[in-house]
């Protein structure tokens, strides 16, 4: 792989008593946590949309599968951006068309103004405050705990889903789809916009720092590659993860933010308990991409990924059987330990095998796959429930889906980390 190098004398990464990568790690985790939260917002709302305008399922479920689709469509160019000029700016743009879209949303009367501010403006916006995002970030300010660092960034969405879903189906249920909406919208717009303006940076070098972990006064800084996806799509190892990670979407997003909730109630469960379902989702998947991310520190990628999409089809099969709160919960706790593992494994891969100068858009084009899954889920489990009224097949068959991205694993080579590299 080519790369244009410069090297340069650099402080040492002792400058801060507290390395500022934990501070762009803290401003980031939040600008994530916060943006979960309007990911999980047309599950929550979805039914009270067709009591009030009288739109069908599918109707709903075509904007939110726009929405996963431009999510998935803009993440590799928004990569590619953040890559030459920094995630910072990019990040603070699509955060605005992302507050715009929510805000918008609010006043709309038509289905066309849905698939315009949740289809096309969330949508698009959405691709800037993502693992995307995360992933350019993290991989320049850590060369050390890199995987445990995307695992807390993974562990972001969840936590924002434990702590929002609750909270947002009490307001739809009390006061509104559109003070559930407004609430987020807000929440971006005056807390995580100036915190971003403020404190995040780029890259080590914009505070005269080393990457955390960095041990040299000497060190090589590369610069993106002029067309790394030549190289990326001439690679089997790049088909290999974005196809699993098309799979992951097809399993999780588009499947579960959308049409879980409704699939509950449907069989009995009341709004709150389903919306504490994915509470408990989220605080398991929490601990799970975590951990996720210190096995990738400790023990290698690959493996723990095959195991995660086994677990995750065991579940899906056997959800369709579930009956009880108490299974529910259960279901929640399992399923939700491997619902985002997978993003640490799959970034860290990404950047060992094809440069960390280049990740924005290598892994913004693996996540394009992953959203095309799920909009793929979120579309025709919509279609397939107006067809036969129930979810029933559509689980099943996303947990073999699942059982065939393990198989698919199995063939990533495991690299050797590239990229950063600290001398003497």
């Amino acid at each position: 792989m080519l790369q244009s190098e410069s090297e340069v004398t650099m402080p040492r990464s002792s400058t801060y008593s507290v390395h500022y990568a934990w501070i762009v790690l803290a401003v980031t985790f939040l600008c994530l946590f916060v943006a979960s939260a309007l990911r999980s917002v047309p599950g929550i709302i979805m039914m009270a949309l067709e009591q009030e305008f009288a739109w069908n399922r599918e109707t709903i479920s075509g904007a939110i599968s726009l929405n996963l689709l431009l999510f998935g469509l803009a993440g590799p160019f928004l990569g590619r951006l953040m890559d030459v000029y920094g995630a910072k700016r990019i990040s603070v743009i699509t955060l605005i068309l992302s507050v715009a879209g929510a805000g918008g949303s609010v006043f709309m009367r038509e289905s066309w103004q849905l698939y315009l501010f949740w289809g096309l403006l969330i949508g698009a916006g959405s691709g800037g405050t993502s693992m995307i995002m995360g992933s350019a970030l993290i991989n320049r300010w850590f060369h050390q705990h890199r995987g445990l660092a995307l695992g807390i960034l993974g562990a972001a969405f969840s936590s924002g889903q434990l702590v929002f879903t609750p909270v947002l189906m009490q307001i739809n249920v009390h006061q509104g789809w559109r003070a559930a909406t407004l609430l987020i919208a807000v929440a971006l717009g005056l807390l995580v916009l100036p915190l971003i303006l403020k404190f995040l940076r780029d890259d080590p070098e914009s505070k005269g720092l080393l990457p955390y972990g960095g041990n040299g006064v000497h060190t090589t800084i590369l610069t993106p590659d002029s067309n790394p996806m030549r190289s990326a799509m001439s690679s089997p190892q790049f088909w290999l993860l974005a196809s699993s990670f098309g799979i992951c979407g097809l399993t999780t997003s588009g499947l579960f933010q959308t049409h879980l909730i409704p699939h509950g109630i449907e069989h009995g469960f009341s709004d709150m308990t389903m919306a504490m379902s994915l509470g408990v989702m989220g605080a398991a998947d929490v601990f799970g991409t975590i951990f996720s991310g210190w096995l990738c520190d400790r023990y290698g990628k690959r493996w723990p990924l095959a195991f995660y999409y086994v677990v995750r089809g065991a579940t899906l099969i056997l959800l369709p059987g579930i009956d009880t709160a108490g299974q529910l919960m259960m279901f929640s706790i399992i399923y939700g330990m491997n619902w985002l593992s997978t993003i640490p494994a799959t970034s860290a891969l990404t950047a060992d095998l094809f440069g960390k100068q280049n990740v924005g858009v290598v892994f913004g084009w693996i996540c394009f796959a992953h959203q095309i899954g799920a909009a793929i889920a979120a579309y025709t489990a919509g279609y397939a429930h107006s067809l036969i009224g129930d979810y029933r097949w559509v689980f099943i068959a996303s947990g073999l889906f699942a059982f065939l991205a393990t198989g698919i694993v199995v063939f990533i080579r495991e690299p050797k980390p590239v990229g950063l590299v600290a001398t003497p």
